[in-house]
């Protein structure tokens, strides 16, 4: 067999790689025939025809823009992910839907160890009918656990846990671990509420992201997962909520559609104060980059500076000294002020409006801009594409604030339409160091020690019994 260029680069390091999200594609006849089964095993033919009857169907990108008409612009909804399937080349379509076949090939992919998630399921996550979320979720996760226990060493697989309601997300989560030994789970960035009239089509609604302004408490799930050693990870996009979204264009929803819902995410998770509360838990963030947290980081820090407890007091309308200001407004006014100033200090002496907490970082708990380098960077993970260069921006200590060295992972991204070869995504990976982008330390980083850090930060022993486990276990101990 030729040797591949990412196993010539692998044989170069002293470190394992390890790919923390890659994919595989669900064989639909197999799948859903195990489906149907489960959901008729847990509740009967009742069950399984709610599930028929819904809209809720793996997504096949294949057969997504059959039947759609000009419903589709008239409603604007957003261009969904067409043909998404590689078909000119063969063997990597199959290694995408056979477990033993990828498993055969990851040594030519460069590749020692990867953390896998569904492709045509991952959508059933967003169901928001929690007595059909759970007993779905259920089902595919009992499926993937048979499907891919053989390979345990070198291959895992994430549980889908749905975050319709707390209730429903420990269940499954305790359920998925539990019983069916996932040792990883991918959520949903946010749960859909309806708002206003139930007869009103479309039917607004708004999306709940659990840390701030949800319509539950949440922090049973952290709870869970620190308890369950489970660091989880979202894998969600706004790219069909946006208000831009294009009913025409796929690439335009697609660019910064990750992003977004990750920094929605992260930006109601930090500032509803869980990664204070939860100071152990570890959440990843999966193809969106690290771009997009860097500049997150930054504002939270800015605007923490000028609207924290304390300065926020310098813009309290009712500590404006009126009298004070009239004085200027007499003196350098022009007629028109002049003519109104019993007006203007009417205006001035307004009493303010005021919210129910002044200090909106209250629930973070932050008293010192270096607190936040504790409460972000070690909580959130960055799933970083190959060919993406900004991974460079993780590094950048220099440029962003406090110094923030983040966390980037590695994600080959592999089955998906921008993965045209599987031996690519670790050759294009190490380009960053060939061309200078970042150093061989910062690609350790990248491809080893941040997915040992997300995934054994509330699980010491996720890589036991594993080709990777010896190496975590130093590197684990190097960190401590």
């Amino acid at each position: 067999m030729t040797t591949t260029r990412a196993a010539e680069i692998r044989a170069g390091l002293d470190h394992p790689v390890i790919d923390a999200d890659g994919h595989f594609v669900e064989l639909a006849p197999v799948l859903d025939d195990a489906l149907l089964a489960s959901l008729e095993a847990q509740g009967g033919s009742a069950l399984r025809d709610r599930y028929l009857a819904s809209r809720s169907t793996p997504f096949d990108t294949s057969t997504v823009l059959a039947g759609r008409g000009e419903a589709a612009l008239a409603e604007w909804k957003a261009m969904p992910s067409w043909w998404g399937w590689q078909t000119r080349n063969t063997r990597d379509r199959a290694t995408s839907h056979l477990p033993r076949l990828l498993y055969e090939r990851l040594d030519e992919m460069g590749i020692d160890y990867s953390i896998l998630y569904p492709s045509t399921t991952l959508g059933l996550i967003d169901i928001d009918d929690p007595e059909l979320a759970a007993p779905v979720a259920r089902a595919v996760n009992s499926w993937l656990a048979d499907l891919f226990r053989p390979y345990s060493d070198r291959l895992t697989v994430g549980a889908i846990i749905p975050m319709v309601t707390p209730d429903v997300a420990v269940a499954e989560l305790r359920y998925a671990v539990g019983d069916l030994g996932f040792k990883t789970a991918v959520i949903s960035g946010y749960a859909t509420r309806h708002l206003g009239d139930s007869s009103a089509m479309p039917r607004p609604y708004r999306l709940d992201h659990y840390g701030i302004d949800s319509a539950y408490d949440y922090d049973p799930v952290w709870a869970a997962c620190v308890e369950l050693g489970v660091a989880p990870v979202s894998h969600s996009a706004h790219q069909h909520h946006r208000v831009s979204r294009s009913p025409s264009s796929y690439v335009y929803n697609h660019i910064g559609g990750l992003a977004t819902s990750h920094e929605s995410l992260a930006k109601s998770l930090f500032l509803g104060g869980v990664t204070r509360r939860f100071p152990t838990l570890r959440i990843g963030f999966l193809e969106g980059g690290v771009a997009w947290a860097a500049s997150l980081f930054a504002d939270l820090i800015g605007h923490w500076e000028k609207r924290n407890g304390e300065a926020i007091q310098d813009l309290d309308p009712d500590r404006l000294d009126v009298d004070a200001l009239m004085e200027f407004m007499a003196e350098y006014g022009d007629e028109a002020v002049l003519g109104r100033l019993d007006r203007i200090r009417d205006h001035f002496a307004r009493p303010a409006g005021r919210p129910e907490e002044i200090n909106e970082f209250a629930r973070t708990g932050v008293t010192q801009a270096q607190e936040f380098l504790d409460l972000f960077v070690p909580r959130f993970y960055f799933g970083c594409e190959a060919d993406d260069p900004l991974v460079a921006w993780a590094f950048a200590e220099k440029i962003n604030p406090l110094g923030a060295r983040f966390r980037p992972i590695f994600g080959s991204d592999i089955s998906h339409w921008d993965v045209p070869d599987m031996t690519e995504p670790v050759e294009e990976a190490y380009e960053l160091v060939e061309h200078g982008v970042i150093g061989a330390a910062e690609f350790r980083e990248l491809m080893f020690l941040n997915p040992v850090r997300l995934h054994t930060g509330t699980n010491p022993h996720f890589f036991d019994g594993t080709v990777v486990a010896g190496a975590a276990a130093v590197a684990i101990a190097g960190d401590a």
